[in-house]
């Protein structure tokens, strides 16, 4: 069967409709409709070769790695999911699954390399994988994750990214109720992080360049917004945080935040790849600091950052758009205009051939 999707074909080009063929069920694979796929600030660099230094793109490429949809064929040695189930796939499809890494749920660290959702290798075949943005997926049961009730699909899917890269850091380092967390940009990434440490019980600051987005920092549930560019503002929260998460997705500075941290204090980068402005190690040294970074979390940690948000009722704050308007997304999200985050709905999409 013909799967219809959208596909880059070169660097720089717009996403185009592409028909590509899914491969046939595998005894352990579950096929699922794709219902809606979140819009990651990967999916541009991705489609646009930004990280052709360590991660190339292989053209064409479907990108979309936030996905929720429902189930619609099952292996037949599957036991986890039933037609029907409401589901989620995220950054990894498979991994070796017998690794150290593997066996302590930490499929992202596997030793011979997870296969990513979209531009990855499929263990079996050595195919290019195809992503969310499309009409079905298949994808090894163990990485499938269930919906729970409570959740709404047409918002859950940046939870599958956005989500759980700003929940592995907070569970990573311990915060509770007291922890004082930092949150450095405020978008996709940061307005999660703001609601996850929130229901965590931690007192939470957004840090920003400026005024502009104190309101919507309070109204996201952070007690306060710092500005970064007032000086006197900055000194006054001299070894003020435990964790500071850092969400901006270009290259930044930053030392301006080491200070920000208190003795044994980290700055957690997940949003940048790539190249640091040059960092100076006195704050570290001195207060026993430093600057950590932090990827998606396994399969086991997604599931209860899913679980953790259905109970707390946490949701990303979605734009539902077709899959004909992704350029405009792109281009838009490239600017920082959406707030804070752009879901597809798949139903724009005509039916497969």
């Amino acid at each position: 069967m013909k799967i219809n999707g959208f596909a880059a074909f070169r660097a720089g080009a717009d996403l185009e409709p592409f028909s590509f063929d899914r491969r046939a069920l595998r005894s352990n694979d579950v096929e699922m409709e794709i219902l809606y796929c979140g819009v990651c600030h990967s999916d541009l660099h991705q489609a646009r070769n930004d990280w052709s230094d360590w991660s190339p793109t292989v053209y064409p490429v479907v990108p979309g790695h936030e996905i929720v949809g429902r189930v619609t064929a099952v292996g037949e040695s599957v036991t986890r999911h039933r037609v029907g189930d409401a589901v989620a796939v995220g950054c990894m499809v498979d991994s070796c699954m017998v690794c150290d890494q593997c066996r302590k749920g930490e499929e992202i660290f596997c030793r011979s390399g997870m296969t990513a959702t979209y531009n990855g290798s499929d263990r079996v075949t050595g195919d290019n994988t195809y992503g969310g943005y499309s009409k079905q997926l298949v994808v090894r049961e163990e990485f499938v994750l269930s919906v729970p009730d409570g959740l709404d699909l047409s918002r859950a899917a940046p939870l599958l990214c956005a989500g759980i890269t700003t929940y592995s850091p907070l569970r990573t380092w311990n915060v509770g109720p007291g922890s004082r967390v930092g949150v450095v940009g405020l978008g996709g990434l940061g307005h999660m992080a703001v609601k996850l440490a929130v229901a965590m019980g931690a007192v939470v600051t957004v840090i920003s360049r400026d005024e502009k987005k104190r309101a919507d920092a309070l109204a996201l549930g952070a007690d306060e917004l710092l500005v970064s560019s007032d000086e006197a503002a900055m000194k006054i929260k001299a070894s003020a945080f435990d964790l500071i998460i850092d969400t901006v997705p270009v290259k930044h500075d930053v030392m301006p935040y080491m200070s920000l941290l208190d003795i044994n204090g980290t700055l957690v980068m997940v949003g940048q790849i790539g190249a640091l402005e040059s960092v100076a190690s006195t704050p570290l040294v001195f207060g026993r600091r430093r600057i950590a970074g932090s990827p998606i979390g396994g399969i086991a940690q997604t599931q209860e950052m899913l679980n953790f948000c259905a109970r707390k009722n946490i949701l990303p704050d979605c734009e539902l758009i077709p899959m004909q308007q992704i350029n405009h997304a792109f281009e838009r999200m490239e600017r920082s205009d959406v707030r804070y985050r752009f879901v597809i709905d798949m139903a724009s999409l005509p039916a497969n051939n």
